[in-house]
């Protein structure tokens, strides 16, 4: 059961408040003291924080508050702040008062429950994604792919992947790496923004891998823009020295050193169609076969399961 701190004495106001969120699963924790709430968030910490905004004020403001920011055991605790029309009025600096939502008294248990569940799957979206592209990441990349496993229709799961990114950010440093994941992020999320937007997916593996999902019959469309609005841009990212030589020379992950080839992209593309699949782990087995076979190919390439090159 996922555990909730309700600090405050008006919160859960009714029996029907308790007995519509038990119902739903949420174990409910009522505390009226500052010290005894702020001992659970360190030692024992809830899964969500539900507090009235007066609650400990008067002994040590911002104190619950500061103990959540604090919480080193699980990260992100969601915070529901209880307020009143007038303290709303009056208006709050939100800055200091560091919640993901506010309710106003009095509101119905459907209407608390309701922004319980808004505020949890905000936090797992905001937490799943990227902090550097800002796409979704791994929790939605995994739900992705199984919606279009268990679709009817058939869909293409494409893994992007840039080749010799290593010894790039070795040579030209994180910083310029980052500006070519970046822009590959951009790449692909205006191609399917243009050529397969419904229906479709992209994501952040991370690093320099990420995977979109567009319907079977967009996958050669999509694949061939990205990789020729690649290659339009990549020059931008290579000094002119290295361009004129073709490649460049860094030391490899067992410290020799090795020609290596410019940038290039590898998609290993997986359909999902006729239910061949079951779980989002045959997809990934699957892609890695794939991604193993088209990286070995000289510049920026695609590759569809059964060993199909285009």
């Amino acid at each position: 059961m996922k555990r909730i701190l309700v600090a405050g004495e008006k919160i859960i106001s009714t029996p029907e408040h308790r007995i519509v969120l038990e119902a739903k699963g949420y174990q409910l924790l009522l505390m009226q003291e500052l010290h005894s709430a702020i001992s659970l968030i360190l030692e024992d910490p809830p899964d969500m924080l539900i507090m009235e905004k007066s609650f400990g004020e008067e002994k040590a403001p911002f104190a619950l508050l500061n103990a959540v920011k604090g919480c080193l055991q699980k990260t992100n605790i969601p915070v529901i702040l209880i307020v009143d029309d007038k303290q709303v009025l009056a208006g709050l600096d939100w800055q200091q008062y560091a919640v993901d939502d506010f309710l106003v008294r009095p509101f119905a248990p459907e209407l608390l429950r309701a922004r319980i569940r808004l505020a949890e799957a905000r936090m797992i979206r905001v937490f799943d994604n990227n902090p550097l592209s800002r796409l979704p990441g791994n929790t939605s990349i995994l739900r992705a792919i199984q919606k279009a496993i268990d679709s009817d229709e058939s869909y293409g799961v494409c893994y992007i992947d840039i080749d010799n990114f290593k010894p790039y950010n070795d040579r030209y440093g994180f910083s310029q790496g980052d500006d070519v994941i970046l822009m590959v992020a951009r790449i692909a999320v205006n191609v399917i923004d243009e050529l397969a937007r419904e229906g479709s997916f992209v994501g952040h593996v991370g690093g320099d891998d990420f995977v979109f999902i567009v319907k079977e019959d967009k996958v050669k469309p999509v694949c061939e823009r990205i990789l020729a609005n690649f290659e339009v841009v990549r020059n931008m990212f290579i000094p002119d020295e290295d361009l004129k030589v073709g490649c460049y020379v860094e030391k490899d992950r067992q410290g020799r050193e090795t020609v290596f080839g410019l940038l290039s992209l590898s998609i290993a593309v997986v359909i999902t169609g006729a239910h061949q699949f079951i779980h989002y782990g045959e997809i990934s087995t699957t892609a890695s076969e794939i991604k193993h076979f088209v990286k070995k190919k000289e510049g920026s390439n695609y590759m569809i399961d059964r060993r199909s090159l285009v």
